[in-house]
Protein backbone atom coordinates (compact mmCIF):
# COMPACT_ATOMS: atom_id res chain seq x y z
CA UNK A 1 0.00 0.00 0.00
CA UNK A 2 1.07 3.50 -0.85
CA UNK A 3 1.68 5.79 1.72
CA UNK A 4 -0.81 8.79 1.03
CA UNK A 5 1.09 12.48 1.09
CA UNK A 6 1.49 14.01 4.24
CA UNK A 7 1.58 10.36 6.43
CA UNK A 8 4.52 9.74 8.35
CA UNK A 9 7.34 8.32 6.59
CA UNK A 10 8.47 4.81 6.84
CA UNK A 11 11.34 3.87 9.14
CA UNK A 12 14.10 1.96 8.40
CA UNK A 13 15.01 -1.05 10.67
CA UNK A 14 16.73 0.74 13.82
CA UNK A 15 20.48 -0.90 13.85
CA UNK A 16 21.32 -2.77 17.34
CA UNK A 17 24.86 -1.11 17.31
CA UNK A 18 23.40 2.60 17.47
CA UNK A 19 21.14 1.21 20.08
CA UNK A 20 23.78 0.05 21.98
CA UNK A 21 26.02 2.80 21.47
CA UNK A 22 23.00 5.63 22.27
CA UNK A 23 22.52 3.79 25.45
CA UNK A 24 26.12 3.56 26.10
CA UNK A 25 26.60 7.42 25.22
CA UNK A 26 23.92 8.18 28.03
CA UNK A 27 25.19 6.33 30.58
CA UNK A 28 28.27 7.69 29.87
CA UNK A 29 26.84 11.28 30.13
CA UNK A 30 25.16 10.35 33.16
CA UNK A 31 28.48 9.36 34.69
CA UNK A 32 30.22 12.61 34.51
CA UNK A 33 31.50 14.34 37.50
CA UNK A 34 29.70 16.95 37.72
CA UNK A 35 28.66 16.63 41.37
CA UNK A 36 25.39 16.14 43.18
CA UNK A 37 22.37 17.97 41.23
CA UNK A 38 19.20 17.13 41.86
CA UNK A 39 17.41 18.86 38.79
CA UNK A 40 19.57 16.83 36.65
CA UNK A 41 18.16 15.34 34.43
CA UNK A 42 18.79 11.24 34.16
CA UNK A 43 19.40 10.94 30.14
CA UNK A 44 20.18 7.22 30.87
CA UNK A 45 16.32 6.79 31.72
CA UNK A 46 15.41 9.08 28.72
CA UNK A 47 17.18 6.44 26.02
CA UNK A 48 15.77 3.86 28.16
CA UNK A 49 12.16 4.72 28.02
CA UNK A 50 12.76 6.08 24.30
CA UNK A 51 14.47 2.59 23.15
CA UNK A 52 11.39 0.83 24.89
CA UNK A 53 9.11 2.93 23.30
CA UNK A 54 10.40 2.33 19.74
CA UNK A 55 12.14 -0.67 19.83
CA UNK A 56 10.23 -3.33 22.27
CA UNK A 57 11.82 -6.15 21.61
CA UNK A 58 15.24 -5.09 21.15
CA UNK A 59 15.30 -3.10 24.59
CA UNK A 60 13.76 -4.55 28.06
CA UNK A 61 12.87 -4.77 30.82
CA UNK A 62 16.54 -6.65 31.71
CA UNK A 63 18.51 -4.06 30.15
CA UNK A 64 17.14 -1.67 32.20
CA UNK A 65 17.76 -3.88 35.49
CA UNK A 66 20.96 -4.18 34.57
CA UNK A 67 21.83 -0.31 33.76
CA UNK A 68 20.23 0.26 36.78
CA UNK A 69 22.62 -1.79 39.13
CA UNK A 70 25.53 -0.04 36.98
CA UNK A 71 24.20 3.58 38.05
CA UNK A 72 23.89 2.49 41.64
CA UNK A 73 27.46 1.07 42.02
CA UNK A 74 28.36 4.50 39.99
CA UNK A 75 26.75 6.95 42.60
CA UNK A 76 27.19 4.52 45.19
CA UNK A 77 23.45 4.47 45.70
CA UNK A 78 21.70 1.88 47.64
CA UNK A 79 21.99 -1.42 45.38
CA UNK A 80 18.64 -1.72 43.58
CA UNK A 81 17.63 2.05 43.82
CA UNK A 82 17.74 2.86 40.22
CA UNK A 83 17.42 -0.61 38.81
CA UNK A 84 13.89 -0.88 40.05
CA UNK A 85 13.14 2.62 39.10
CA UNK A 86 13.95 1.84 35.53
CA UNK A 87 12.83 -1.72 35.46
CA UNK A 88 9.02 -0.01 36.13
CA UNK A 89 9.87 2.61 33.95
CA UNK A 90 10.77 0.76 31.02
CA UNK A 91 7.46 -1.91 32.04
CA UNK A 92 5.56 0.90 32.01
CA UNK A 93 6.98 2.28 28.56
CA UNK A 94 7.22 -1.29 26.83
CA UNK A 95 3.06 -1.33 28.03
CA UNK A 96 2.05 1.86 26.10
CA UNK A 97 4.07 1.84 23.23
CA UNK A 98 1.71 1.52 20.63
CA UNK A 99 -0.57 4.04 22.30
CA UNK A 100 2.06 6.33 22.34
CA UNK A 101 3.21 6.33 19.03
CA UNK A 102 -0.14 6.99 18.03
CA UNK A 103 0.34 10.73 19.14
CA UNK A 104 3.15 14.04 17.93
CA UNK A 105 6.19 14.07 19.55
CA UNK A 106 4.95 16.88 22.05
CA UNK A 107 2.13 14.98 23.05
CA UNK A 108 4.30 11.69 23.55
CA UNK A 109 6.55 14.18 25.64
CA UNK A 110 3.13 15.45 28.38
CA UNK A 111 2.37 11.50 28.49
CA UNK A 112 6.34 10.51 29.16
CA UNK A 113 5.96 13.18 32.34
CA UNK A 114 4.20 11.00 34.27
CA UNK A 115 6.37 8.23 33.51
CA UNK A 116 9.81 9.81 34.56
CA UNK A 117 8.09 11.51 37.80
CA UNK A 118 7.16 7.96 39.09
CA UNK A 119 10.53 7.14 38.57
CA UNK A 120 12.05 9.41 40.50
CA UNK A 121 9.64 9.57 43.32
CA UNK A 122 10.44 5.56 43.37
CA UNK A 123 14.47 6.03 43.69
CA UNK A 124 13.25 9.19 46.38
CA UNK A 125 11.06 6.45 48.11
CA UNK A 126 13.72 4.01 48.50
CA UNK A 127 16.48 6.57 49.31
CA UNK A 128 14.67 8.04 51.89
CA UNK A 129 13.58 4.45 53.42
CA UNK A 130 16.83 3.26 53.74
CA UNK A 131 17.88 6.44 55.81
CA UNK A 132 19.14 8.46 53.06
CA UNK A 133 18.70 12.66 53.22
CA UNK A 134 15.85 14.47 51.37
CA UNK A 135 18.12 16.32 48.42
CA UNK A 136 15.48 19.16 48.04
CA UNK A 137 12.28 20.07 46.38
CA UNK A 138 14.66 20.89 43.34
CA UNK A 139 14.25 17.07 42.43
CA UNK A 140 10.86 17.53 41.11
CA UNK A 141 12.87 19.64 38.18
CA UNK A 142 14.22 16.37 36.67
CA UNK A 143 11.26 14.88 34.86
CA UNK A 144 10.29 18.33 33.48
CA UNK A 145 13.69 18.33 32.12
CA UNK A 146 13.37 14.81 30.72
CA UNK A 147 9.64 15.93 29.17
CA UNK A 148 11.22 18.80 27.15
CA UNK A 149 14.02 16.77 26.38
CA UNK A 150 11.91 14.26 24.64
CA UNK A 151 11.08 16.07 21.67
CA UNK A 152 14.99 16.33 20.51
CA UNK A 153 15.63 13.39 21.47
CA UNK A 154 13.09 12.27 19.70
CA UNK A 155 14.41 13.62 16.12
CA UNK A 156 18.62 12.22 17.68
CA UNK A 157 17.49 9.20 17.78
CA UNK A 158 15.14 8.58 15.02
CA UNK A 159 17.59 10.86 12.12
CA UNK A 160 19.41 7.50 11.25
CA UNK A 161 16.34 5.72 10.26
CA UNK A 162 14.35 8.44 8.08
CA UNK A 163 17.24 7.83 5.71
CA UNK A 164 16.50 7.85 2.01
CA UNK A 165 15.96 4.01 0.87
CA UNK A 166 16.82 4.79 -2.45
CA UNK A 167 13.67 4.74 -4.36
CA UNK A 168 13.33 3.66 -8.08
CA UNK A 169 10.42 3.52 -10.17
CA UNK A 170 9.50 0.02 -9.00
CA UNK A 171 9.52 1.05 -5.63
CA UNK A 172 8.08 4.32 -4.96
CA UNK A 173 8.47 4.04 -0.84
Amino acid sequence: MIMPRGADQLLLPANPLFIATTLLVALGLDMLPLGRQPAMPDLLALALVFWNVHQPRRVGVGWAFAFGLIMDVHQAALLGQHALAYTLLSYVAVNIHRRLLWFGVVEQALQVLPLFFGAHVVSLAVRMLAGGMFPGWWLLLAPGVEALLWPLVTVMLLAPQRRAPDPDQNRPL
